[in-house]
């Protein structure tokens, strides 16, 4: 009987210290992975520029002080762990698949949705750069309206597909006037308009405030947020969006690889996952 029960225990033992070892190996694998893949987030950073490291061997692409791609580099975060929060100030339902949150306000009236923060955010630029008679924007109908006339009293008439300008109102170019001429266009342009309006580029001219774009209705726009090459000319890009409903704009993770995320390696006419959207067949456009 001794001689069985040895038997038994000589049996048993190992497989006990296997399935004891296991979470101790899986640990062990863990930090190595985390050792290995290097943490690209800085989570007490508030800059898009400074919330994110450069994955190694790539480098930042250089662009001039005042330039727009600058300004969209070091645009200023919400604190690590801010969520995205709806126009009506609810939460999005979904919280895992952004790193960052732009300081950008969501307008109660709800407009403000993907093409719209975009929209937002290079005029917002040109108002800032003194640069104001450059902004202007197609509706969907394809009839360009330019905050120049707006802020003179030109408001459209529309009728259908059938839009006139007319003068109705006194000329006004304050600020808050600004914001009701980007109302206009919320209302009035979309993904579909940008589409056809704005000039198409090709993956190997991107640079940070190019846009991958799907028109329609619905559609998807998100923007290039920062942009990094390496020593044979290939380049990662970081992306940010709005959404619909109207949120918090925020800078996304890339879910399809955590290895280089949040940056992504962009292709022409490939599909690309970004967020909780696919874009079937990758567009990509710039503001003139």
């Amino acid at each position: 009987m001794k001689k069985g029960l040895l038997i038994f225990l000589l049996f048993f033992i190992p497989i006990v210290l296997v399935f004891q070892l296991r979470p101790i190996k899986k640990a062990v694998n863990t930090v190595a992975a985390i050792i290995e893949t290097p943490n690209l987030i800085n989570k007490d950073s508030l800059t898009i520029q400074s919330r994110v490291n450069a994955v190694d061997g790539y480098k930042r692409v250089d662009y001039s002080d005042g330039s727009f791609e600058n300004y969209i580099r070091n645009y200023k975060l919400k604190a690590f762990g801010s969520k995205i929060t709806n126009y009506d100030n609810s939460e999005y339902f979904w919280q895992g698949g952004h790193i960052g949150v732009l300081e950008i306000p969501v307008p109660k009236n709800g407009l403000q949705q993907c093409a719209d923060a975009l929209i937002r955010i290079r005029s917002e630029y040109l108002w800032d750069n003194n640069r104001k008679d450059e902004i202007g924007y197609k509706f969907t109908s394809g009839h360009y309206c330019s905050w120049q006339k707006y802020a003179e009293g030109y408001r459209p008439k529309i009728n259908g597909n059938k839009v006139t300008f007319h003068k109705t109102a006194s000329a006004n170019q304050s600020k808050e006037n600004f914001y009701k001429y980007l109302n206009l266009i919320y209302m009035y342009s979309g993904t579909l308009s940008l589409y056809y309006e704005l000039k198409s580029i090709k993956v190997k001219d991107l640079r940070i405030g190019d846009m991958l774009i799907k028109g329609g209705s619905p559609g998807h726009i998100v923007m290039i947020a920062d942009e990094l090459i390496n020593e044979n000319g290939e380049k990662l890009f970081l992306l940010f969006q709005g959404n619909t409903p109207a949120q918090s704009v925020h800078l996304v993770k890339n879910l399809e690889n955590s290895n280089i995320s949040p940056w992504y390696q962009l292709e022409d006419d490939a599909v690309i996952p970004v967020s909780n959207y696919t874009f079937s067949s990758a567009k990509f456009v710039r503001f003139k």
